[in-house]
C-alpha cells in the first residue's frame, strides 16, 4: 500500500493553488531555470497519492522554487532514495516498495479510532516568554491540518499569522487521545527575532468532543537552555476546500 504525501497536499492547499494551478506554476519554474517540465495535474495528483514517493531531480528542484522548502520537507521519500533517481535507476521517478515489502525501519502504527479525522482549519495559539523583552507573548495561526491513519500534518496558512510572514509547520502523530510530534516556526525576516529558526517537541491531548487539542510545547532558547509553555489548536471548519482556505488566510484576530 502507497502512503499519500499529505505534507505536499497540505503545502499545496496553504498556498491556495489548485492541482493545475500547482502543475503550471511547476512548469514556470522550469522555464525560468531554461528547461522544460511536463508538470500536470495528473503527476501533482501520482505525488501527493503516494503513488510516486520521490520527484527527479529537475521537478525536485522545481518545487523548491515555487514551494520555497526543501525537497526533505515536502513529504517525499528519504534523500538516498532521490540519489538513486539522480543516478538514473529510477528513470522519471522512484516509486514505492512492493507490496507486501515493507520499507527498512518500517515501524507500526498505533490504532486509531478510524471515525476520528481531525482535517481541517484550526487556530493555533502558544504563547512564550521573550527573555529580551522580559515579557510573555502569544503567538497565533490559522493552520490546515490534514489526515492520513494515524498521522498529521499542519501547516499555517498564507498571511494566518499574528507575527506577519512567520509561517509554522507540524508533524504529528495521534495514539488515542494524546498527539505527540515536532513543530517549526521560522519567523519573519523583518521582525523581532530576525528570520531565526525555532523548532522543538510537542504533546497534546485532544478533548473528547474532537475539537480542541491542548497541551505542551519545548524548545530551546539562544542561551542552551531548554524553554516551555502552552499550545493548544482548536478547530474552527472541518472543511479544507479552496472557499475555507481564503476565508482564514488572514491574520487571527
Amino acid at each position: 500500500m502507497t502512503t499519500p504525501n499529505t505534507t505536499l497536499r497540505a503545502v499545496r492547499i496553504s498556498m491556495m493553488l489548485s492541482q493545475d494551478d500547482f502543475a503550471a506554476a511547476l512548469r514556470e519554474a522550469g522555464e525560468q531555470a531554461g528547461y522544460e517540465l511536463e508538470a500536470s495535474k495528473r503527476l501533482v495528483q501520482r505525488w501527493e497519492s503516494g503513488a510516486i514517493s520521490v520527484p527527479s531531480p529537475r521537478y525536485a528542484r522545481a518545487l523548491e522554487a515555487v514551494t520555497g522548502m526543501p525537497i526533505d520537507s515536502l513529504g517525499f521519500a528519504s534523500p538516498a532514495m532521490a540519489r538513486v533517481a539522480e543516478d538514473g535507476a529510477g528513470g522519471h521517478d522512484v516509486h514505492p516498495s512492493p507490496e507486501g515489502v515493507a520499507p527498512p525501519n518500517a515501524a507500526a502504527s498505533p490504532k486509531i479510532n478510524p471515525r476520528a479525522n481531525y482535517s481541517g482549519v484550526w487556530l493555533s495559539k502558544y504563547e512564550y516568554f521573550s527573555s529580551g523583552r522580559n515579557s510573555s507573548f502569544v503567538g497565533l495561526h490559522y493552520v490546515v491540518v490534514l489526515q492520513h491513519g494515524n498521522r498529521l500534518t499542519v501547516r499555517s496558512l498564507p498571511e494566518a499569522s499574528s507575527n506577519p510572514n512567520s509561517p509554522l509547520t507540524m508533524d504529528l502523530t495521534v495514539d488515542g487521545g494524546v498527539v505527540t510530534g515536532t513543530w517549526v516556526e521560522q519567523t519573519a525576516t523583518d521582525g523581532y527575532y530576525r528570520g531565526a529558526r525555532y523548532h522543538g517537541a510537542i504533546q497534546m491531548l485532544i478533548e473528547p468532543t474532537g475539537r480542541r487539542m491542548a497541551g505542551k510545547w519545548v524548545g530551546f532558547g539562544k542561551d542552551f537552555d531548554m524553554n516551555t509553555g502552552p499550545w493548544e489548536l482548536r478547530l474552527e471548519d472541518s472543511s479544507t476546500n479552496q472557499k475555507t482556505i481564503a476565508k482564514y488566510s488572514r491574520r487571527p484576530e
